[in-house]
């Protein structure tokens, strides 16, 4: 028998999507902060320390809960939906930028799932959102965007967020799979995760791609993103800082600015 809440849901949309939520009488399901974006008049929202799972009751399991979160940079608090009419309900949940949500059902994924610290959306309620640190020295130096990471532990669903196009791999056991650290999603449980050297010095001063990149070796499921937001938002500061538009590469230079009337 599952321990959190069954929830039932919707995804819409393409590249700005929103997950709909449907809820039983006294069914809850908790938000990261700034996600949500309606519900129907007889759900009623409450603030709280952590994220509510059974795990983290009483005042020092908040107070470690609310911590861990702060370690992965969120929010002390999450904010809890319930519905407390007769009849179902909806609450809805926004993504926060052009990517995809991916649904998680963590009963048939073990109850534990690793992602990106910034990717959880929201969760049936019972789920614990705590931290995976890697062990591993290297990992804990060089890993960039892979050191701490999001633990998700528990029975139900949760929802989790990443940018432009997301795809799914399937590892065999002791299949590898090398992926830029800002590109990893999620991974479940059995997944071993480590941080590689690239090596050689052209590769090093020249490759544009970091030092390092992680190392994912089966048997488990990996999803990945196209666009993390790390770096779309350097792609913008790039374009928009002062001294004009990026080249990329065109052979006129500045002429290329006349020729497209941006002489100015």
């Amino acid at each position: 028998m599952k321990s959190n809440h069954e929830l039932d849901y919707r995804i819409f949309g393409e590249e700005m999507q929103c997950v709909e939520i449907e809820l039983d009488p006294q069914e809850t399901v908790v938000g990261e902060p700034g996600s949500f974006m309606m519900m129907d008049n007889e759900i009623q929202m409450e603030t709280m320390f952590g994220d509510g799972s059974k795990q983290n009751s009483g005042i020092m399991g908040k107070l470690f809960s609310a911590g861990k979160r702060l370690l992965t940079g969120e929010n002390l608090f999450m904010t809890a939906y319930t519905n407390h009419g007769r009849e179902k309900k909806r609450v809805t949940f926004a993504s926060p930028y052009p990517g995809k949500i991916i649904p998680l059902d963590l009963y048939q994924m073990q109850g534990r799932v690793i992602c990106q610290k910034d990717a959880f959306l929201c969760a049936a309620k019972g789920v614990s959102i705590g931290i995976e640190f890697q062990r591993k020295l290297g990992t804990g130096l060089f890993g960039g965007e892979g050191f701490i990471m999001e633990k998700l532990e528990g029975d139900g669903m949760a929802f989790v967020h990443a940018g432009g196009t997301i795809l799914e791999r399937n590892l065999r056991p002791g299949e590898t799979l090398k992926i830029d650290t800002g590109c990893i999603v999620a991974f479940t449980s059995m997944i071993n995760y480590d941080i590689q050297f690239i090596g050689g010095i052209k590769n090093t001063l020249f490759g544009g791609e970091g030092l390092f990149f992680a190392t994912l070796t089966g048997p488990g499921t990996v999803w990945i993103q196209s666009l993390p937001i790390s770096r779309l938002a350097s792609r913008i500061l790039q374009f928009g800082t002062a001294g004009g538009r990026k080249e990329e590469g065109s052979i006129l230079g500045g002429l290329g600015n006349l020729l497209d009337g941006d002489g100015s």
